[in-house]
Formats: structure tokens, sequence, C-alpha cells
């Protein structure tokens, strides 16, 4: 059998680098499949149990590797569930390349069955590159044109391959009019601002008398930078939720997350600083950030498109963060008043005293936020931390503490439901011998997630280190929205929408040969997670959570005061709970003995 356009394919993707393809097979795609086969094990195809996992997947790749991440799916209904997992990649900046078969050529237009215009279907998720081929003599620049620009541009590209064109013999593109002759290899550029801009920058910086810095995912890659930047400006640092890792949380500076998610210490370094520096941050909500005119603004991104849009920029530096930052540091002078890092320290030290009676105040049967409060010491150097939307993720925001060298990660733009689990597989491909923990609720077990574990049973022998744990939340209510009918709405809680089934997570475990944990006390929740890091497998914990323990913003405003009491008024299914829950959490800092009773 002489090469096919599915063999020169999957040949041309191994001379870029691709080592892992995470997807779900069909016959729309089988050319590519069996060519996958005969490359004899070059490039891992990896089953996930359904297509949006498997975009999840290649987006988390991307994020914990800083490579390509590449999916694959066959026509119609395949192609179009990987589209949520490519948002996620889409709207975190991830380099993803997406495979999709096609019905044949001559059959395009006649309303065949699984035909979608596919091109139009993934203009908007793929709008940086999204081709169908039609020749073989193409599929060289569709594949080098496709990987160049998903790194290039930090986008998702995706290339459809009808599926009569993937066993067609391959022809190398002649020497013609009309032929395209392209090449392998990409190299990231230096990407630096004039000097007379990084000196308006360190103008401004060095005016300033409370200087806060935020940073993101831009800045995973500059942590010493910032750390170097943070102590010449005697600066507080706050970080947005994709850049978590950017910074060691040991550092008495650092005040955590921001927004509403986010923590006491960095709401007030924002409304109390009079000069921002942002860092790789798209943070979206302005309401958390300084008011307009309070505080002169310098922003450091990679893409133009992010600089000066959340809040107006003084001097915007376009720029790779590292880079960016080791020109402007000898341009820094050191702040010799150091009042206002001595003032964030305090803030912060504060803080940690209330969350750690947060976490303490007794719930029924558990404390979500003790969950993450306890892990947090217990996790392993290079731990890789993976967390779902819901009500985890709030605790994951403010009570789990990033060391050095470790990863971790969430649906942050797309915010979507079910990303942890294929986050956390994902990470163990790219780091087969790092420990990873995924935070997950109730509700997107139910949605995706419990199927992803029979993944992880597929797969996890072959990891070498078996270290890997599906934390569940299990409140048996989708938890953030409740609070958030509550408090922004305030609804009561409207139980048809938001009540779930109780399920038995860690006997699911059990029943698919990993190891199962369930814990409904709280003195039990630390030897738990001692247990579930010392095992031999894969880990599924359950934690039986109280529903009721309000996951309290930063700063209570007016207005989600009175939503709140508008929901007491009405009558909440849940009003004792919630009311006891809400007063243990607000008096937890100031009566800490009554609080946990």
């Amino acid at each position: 059998m002489g090469t096919t356009v599915s063999d020169y394919f999957v040949e041309r993707l191994y001379d870029w680098g691709v080592r892992r393809i995470y997807g779900y097979p069909g016959d729309g795609i089988n050319g590519v499949m069996g060519a996958l086969n005969r490359a004899n094990g070059k490039i891992r195809f990896i089953q996930a149990r359904h297509e949006e996992m498997a975009a999840f997947m290649a987006s988390a790749d991307a994020k914990f590797s800083g490579g390509l991440g590449v999916c694959l799916a066959t026509s119609g209904p395949g192609a179009s569930h990987l589209i949520t997992g490519l948002y996620d990649a889409r709207l975190d900046h991830m380099p993803v390349l997406a495979i999709v078969g096609q019905q044949a050529r001559t059959s395009l237009g006649s309303h065949y069955q699984q035909e979608l215009d596919l091109t139009a279907m993934f203009k908007d998720v793929s709008g940086a590159f999204v081709q169908q081929a039609s020749a073989p003599a193409q599929v060289r620049h569709l594949v080098d044109r496709g990987i160049r620009t998903a790194y290039g541009e930090r986008r998702v590209a995706t290339i459809i391959l009808p599926n009569d064109l993937q066993d067609e013999a391959y022809t190398e593109p002649g020497h013609a009019h009309g032929m395209v002759h392209s090449g392998i290899g990409y190299s990231r550029p230096k990407v630096v601002p004039y000097r007379e801009d990084l000196e308006l920058a360190a103008e401004a910086l060095n005016a300033g008398r409370k200087v806060a810095i935020l940073v993101g995912a831009g800045a995973l890659g500059a942590t010493d930078e910032v750390i170097q930047v943070a102590e010449k400006l005697g600066a507080g640092v706050a970080k947005a939720l994709l850049g978590k890792a950017a910074l060691p949380d040991e550092l008495p500076w650092v005040t955590g997350s921001i927004g509403l998610l986010g923590t006491e210490p960095s709401y007030k370094l924002m409304t109390e600083c009079d000069t921002l520096l942002m860092i790789g941050s798209g943070f979206p909500y302005s309401e958390f950030l300084p008011q307009e005119g309070q505080a002169r603004g310098v922003q450091i991104d990679i893409k133009a498109d992010m600089l000066s849009l959340r809040y107006p920029m003084e001097v915007s530096l376009q720029g790779d963060a590292a880079e960016t930052l080791r020109l402007l540091l000898p341009l820094l002078t050191d702040k010799a008043d150091r009042s206002w890092r001595r003032k964030v320290e305090a803030w912060r030290e504060d803080w940690e005293k209330t969350l750690e009676a947060r976490a303490m105040v007794a719930a029924d049967p558990i404390n979500p936020q003790r969950v993450v409060f306890e892990l947090s010491p217990r996790l392993p150097d290079r731990a890789v931390i993976t967390c779902d939307s819901g009500s985890c993720a709030n605790w994951y925001a403010r009570d789990l503490k990033i060391r050095r060298d470790m990863l971790c990660s969430l649906s942050g733009g797309l915010a979507s439901m079910g990303a942890a689990v294929p986050y956390a597989i994902a990470a163990k491909f790219a780091h087969p011998d790092r420990p990873v923990v995924a935070l997950v609720g109730d509700g997107a077990m139910q949605m995706n997630n419990m199927a992803e574990l029979i993944t992880v049973a597929k797969y996890w022998r072959e990891w070498g280190n078996g270290q890997w744990i599906c934390a569940v939340f299990n409140n048996e209510d989708l938890n953030q929205v409740t609070w958030e009918q509550r408090a922004m709405q305030g609804d009561p809680k409207f139980e048809a929408s938001q009540n779930i089934p109780n399920v038995p997570y860690h006997r699911f475990a059990e029943s698919i040969g990993l190891k199962g944990i369930y814990v409904d006390r709280e003195d039990a929740v630390a030897a738990a997670w001692e247990e579930a890091l010392m095992a031999d497998r894969p880990v599924v914990i359950e934690f039986k959570t109280d529903p009721d323990v309000p996951p309290l913003p930063p700063h209570i405003k007016l207005e989600q005061a009175k939503a709140y009491a508008q929901t007491l008024l009405q009558g909440d299914p849940d009003q004792q709970g919630i009311i006891k829950q809400s007063a243990k959490q607000v008096l937890s800092r100031m009566l800490p003995g009554k609080a946990k009773d």
C-alpha cells in the first residue's frame, strides 16, 4: 500500500512535534485512524469518552505542556461535540489544532447523512484558521499553516478532511502555478516594547506610592521577574484565577485571587492603590479594579487587543511578560517608603486567620472550605491541581496555597462545567511523574466527568506514577448558581432546577478498579487526604459537604445584601441552614469559639 493522504498527514504532524492526540473515532475520520495505527505509536492516540472532553484535554495539554494541544473527531456530531472544549482553548488563548472528518467530497451539498457545513460551524471558535482540504497536494500547507497559526496567534486552528480524500494516494505539490510549497517550523519571537515606552512606564511606576500588581496567565513564565519588580516597587500582588501559579503564596505580599471568588486583601489592594501594573491578565470584572481615575495604569500583554481593555491605561506595553519586565527593571527605583508594603502584608496576615477560622466552622456534615484548607499543606511538591466551575472554585481560589513548581488551572474565560477531570487526565499525560488533583462539584461529575473516570481506569497503569485524585464535593445542589440566585437575583433556591441526585461516586470508582474513599465527618478530612495521597492507584474521594455554607464575596455590596434579605423574606427552602451558616462564617473571626459550634 502506498502513502495515503492520511499517512502523510500523520507523518507531517509528527515532524511538527505532535506526540499526543485526544479524540474519539468514527467513520468520517477512519482514514486518519488507520494511519495512526500504521505509524506504530509515533503519535499516541488517547481515547476520551466524549469529543467535548477530548477538546478540553487538548486545551489543558497546551496549558500544562506549553506546546500544541491536538484533538480529533469524526464528521457530523463528532465534530460538533468538540466545540465547547475548543471554546475553552479559544477564550484562554491556547494553541490547539482540531482535526475533523467530513463526508465524501462528491456528496457535499446533497443533504447527506452527517453532512454539516463544518467550515461555517468552526468559523468563530477557529476563526484564525479553518480550512477544508480538497486535494492531496493541499494537505501539506494546511498542516503547516494551521499549526504555525495556532502557535503564533495562540488560537484554535481546524483542518477538515473529507473521508474519501483521506484514503487517496498522496502526491507532493508540483512546481507549477497554483501549487504551494510550505515548510515546517516555528520559533516564538522576542516581542518587547521600545525604550521610550518603557521609560514612560517606569516614570508612572516610580511615582506611585501605593503600587498594586495584577498577574494573569501571561505572567506564568515570569515568576522571578514579577518578584523582582514587586520588591523594587514595594507592591502588593493579586492574582487572576488563570495566574494562580504565577507566584508562590508563601510570599507575604501576595494577596491571592481577585474578583467575586477573590480575597479581602486583594479587594483592598485595588481600592486603595494609586498605581496599577497589570501583567498578562484579561481579568474581566472591572468593578474589582480601581475606579477610573483613581490610579495611574501600566499594562503588559503579548496581545494588543487585550491592552487598556479593562482599565484605561496610561502606558500600554505590548510584549512578552518576562522579557518586558527584564527591560523595565533597571529603570525602576527602589521604594524607600515601605509603609504600603507593610499595610498589604498586615491585610494578608489577618486574612489568613479569617480563612482558617472560616474553614474550621462546623457544618452539616462537612464545611467545603475545610476540604481545600486541609489539602493545601499536604499537597506534594510539583503537584498539578485542576478545578471545575462551581462553588468548589471559591475554595480553590482562596484556600489552595500554591508553591513554586506547582501547576494549576481551570476553564477561565469560558468558565465551563465539566473541565476538571479531562484537565487532570491531560495533566497526567503531559507530566506522568507529577501528582495530580482535581477538585470537582457533583453537578459537573454528573454532567460528564463520571464517564471520564473510565478513561482514567483505562490508562492509569501506563502513567508510572499513579498519584491521581478526583475530589468530589457532594452537596446534592448546583451550589454556585443557587447562591447566585440568592445574592444577585434576590430569589430563593429553585429546587426543581438546583437539586440533583445523590450518587455514590466513590463506589462507582471502586466498580471500575479505582480506589474510593467516602468522608462525611469533618475530623476525618485531613486523614482522608493523606490516605488518598498514599494510594497506589487513582482515587475518587467523595466529601459529603454542606450546601448552606456561603461563598462570601470579598466585599458585600449593598445590592447583594438587599437581594439576600429579599431571598429570606420570600422564604428559602434551606432558610434555616443558610442563616445559620452565614452567621457562623461572618462571626468566625470575631467569636471563633462560638462559631465552631
